[in-house]
């Protein structure tokens, strides 16, 4: 259950409208790495958690205090757009002056939200749930959660700069601040998994379930020119977790065949040459079960 605290978690007070501004803001609400995205993550991966209390607790606590990032980031937004109206976009068309700070504004903060923040990125795109990764295996999932918090938080760091309205810069700050904290939560976690099941996910997939494959587990194939990844320390040295020690080939060579594929049947139109008389899917299902028989 959900409840609603009429306050903002932190203050969000802009010094003066500014539509343009608005409209970047929109990409760490509504963009890949934006609030919204990393709300949905946390509690699609609280909702599911499974079988220790305590991850599912502490991914509830982070997803609700995003639900809250989103409304501060929503006010911000509709501060940043007060007193816009359809006639400042007749106006900013004549006065270059005006046309600076409004020519940029998103034309959906006046004709979809009335002013208001969008569930969408700065270019207008919807945000998707796609976006989010929620895969039941915790140690995968924290390691995600680091990478949209890194990720989102250099984002609202670029945006810093771009403005010198202190009260922007003020909630921004906070934000920072916060995405910094979720950063030291999620490596934590991610310690403390990887001390628990080792560092590779699955665990449950072990090295040795790789049979003829697992040396291959330890190379570094040398694809791009110049050998600088070399020296690297992925390139030598034993593996993190001691099973093995990596090998770096310079000039590694292609290990399958080259590609054969059937020339299809003419009624799919590929315009080939006619393909030779081949058993078709049904023909080799009903050979492969006749030889069960």
């Amino acid at each position: 259950m959900f409840r609603h605290q009429k306050e903002l978690q932190f203050e969000v007070k802009v010094d003066r409208p500014d539509p343009k501004l608005a409209r970047s803001v929109q990409e760490v609400l509504g963009g890949q790495f934006g609030e919204m995205t990393v709300m949905m993550q946390y509690l699609f991966q609280g909702f599911n958690c499974r079988g220790n209390e305590k991850y599912k607790d502490m991914l509830m606590d982070i997803g609700t205090e995003e639900i809250g990032h989103v409304e501060m980031l929503c006010s911000l937004i509709s501060q940043l757009l007060d007193g816009a109206s359809p006639d400042d976009q007749a106006e900013a068309a004549k006065d270059p002056a005006i046309a600076a700070i409004l020519g940029g504004m998103n034309p959906q903060h006046l004709l979809v939200s009335g002013l208001g923040g969008l569930p969408s990125n700065s270019n207008g795109v919807p945000w998707n749930g796609s976006y989010i990764v929620a895969s039941g295996n915790l140690l995968a999932d924290m390691r995600s959660n680091l990478h949209a918090e890194s990720q989102g938080r250099l984002q609202v760091a670029r945006l810093y700069h771009m403005t010198n309205d202190e009260g922007v810069k003020a909630t921004l700050r906070k934000m920072l601040a916060r995405d910094r904290y979720h950063q030291y939560q999620w490596l934590a976690a991610i310690e403390e998994l990887e001390e628990k099941n080792g560092i590779v996910v699955p665990a449950t997939f072990a090295p040795e379930d790789e049979l003829e494959a697992q040396p291959h587990a330890y190379e570094f194939w040398d694809l791009s020119e110049g050998t600088a990844s070399k020296e690297g320390r992925w390139s030598q040295g034993s593996a993190q977790d001691g099973t093995g020690e990596f090998v770096h080939l310079e000039n590694p060579a292609p290990q399958g065949q080259i590609p054969d594929p059937e020339i299809p049947a003419h009624n799919l139109h590929h315009d080939l040459n006619e393909p030779q008389q081949k058993r078709g899917i049904t023909d080799t299902v009903k050979h492969i079960l006749k030889d069960k028989e």
